[in-house]
């Protein structure tokens, strides 16, 4: 492609005037072509992105695609709670992420899966290989991996339909009431409901991006549905222990509602908690954990429900807190 720069042009970097002139080119492709060698300026490789546009000039690209990325097999320690077939079901750690992405390429629990599974459901493609649901970086727990695209399929379902049971652990900042009745803040939040002898807090606040930050979400009544269940297990003078049940899937659902009630999780910054603590300094991470995994088996429809035991180190974060 051969390209003359305008009036309008003149001054603005290379990479941005390639990215407005050349379509459905984002600025990293531009980059990578910038870098291959395939751009020239007045017949003369340019290897500069920052390298400003001047009136007059010809510039030539040869635009290539990004050859597709794979995710890779890697040899990385897993838990695994249970595996036949069909399934597998990983404590997955905390600061483990679940699918290559943007900065991510490798060490993820995908490239794990593919080190120690015989085969992974094909369904989510290339870099999501067995995947049916997701965990947060720092979230540790238990989550299902589909092992052929059969089983993929009718996990999934579940998952849409709402007939998975999940249950997480958070500690969070300051003390909550067992029973919500006894924190009028907490029910402007939602309404008490009494299951198996406990008393939850049932909250349904929308959630969708934030305006100002996209990396995170905020609730807001033009968002999408969020229900959550949250009862406390026990509390210290700083801190409480919760658990939640979510049913819905939303996109930080538990940290978004904790941190609307008042109780951020701890060691979660973005959402409001405070980065480091008199008990245990900075966390290193946040501290949640999907405990509990409930869900029909994709081949014989029988209730299995997985519990994945927390870390020592979230363990050892909870003694300190005093929980």
């Amino acid at each position: 492609m051969r390209l003359a720069p305008g009036p309008e042009d003149v001054g603005t970097r290379l990479d941005r005037f390639l990215c407005s002139r050349v379509e459905s080119a984002t600025r990293s492709l531009v980059l990578q072509w910038i870098r291959s060698g395939n751009v020239r300026v007045d017949g003369s490789v340019e290897s500069k992105a920052a390298r400003k546009v001047r009136l007059g000039q010809s510039i030539e690209v040869e635009p290539t695609e990004r050859p597709p990325l794979r995710a890779e097999p890697e040899a990385i320690d897993l838990e695994v709670l249970y595996e036949d077939g069909d399934l597998a079901v990983i404590n997955k750690p905390s600061g483990m992420t679940v699918h290559a992405g943007a900065g991510t390429v490798s060490g993820t629990l995908v490239n794990a899966l593919l080190h120690r599974m015989e085969s992974l459901s094909g369904a989510p493609g290339q870099l999501r290989p067995g995947i049916v649901h997701r965990l947060d970086r720092f979230t540790s727990g238990a989550m299902v991996v589909a092992k052929h695209d059969r089983s993929h399929q009718r996990l999934q379902e579940q998952f849409q339909q709402r007939n998975v049971l999940k249950l997480y652990w958070a500690a969070v900042e300051r003390p909550m009431p067992e029973d919500p009745h006894d924190d009028p803040k907490l029910l402007r939040y939602g309404h008490p409901v009494k299951q198996d002898g406990a008393w939850w807090l049932r909250t349904q606040m929308p959630i969708r991006r934030d305006n100002h930050n996209r990396i995170k979400m905020a609730v807001a009544l033009s968002g999408r549905e969020a229900q959550s269940d949250v009862r406390c297990l026990r509390s210290s003078a700083r801190y409480s222990l919760v658990e939640v049940r979510i049913h819905t899937g939303r996109t930080h659902q538990v940290r978004v509602h904790l941190a609307a009630m008042g109780h951020p999780v701890v060691g979660d910054s973005l959402y409001g908690a405070r980065k480091t603590l008199p008990e245990i300094g900075t966390p290193g991470r946040y501290l949640l954990h999907a405990r509990v995994l409930e869900f029909d088996h994709p081949g014989n429809s029988e209730r299995m429900r997985h519990e994945a035991p927390p870390s020592s180190e979230f363990n050892a974060h909870l003694a300190l807190l005093g929980l």
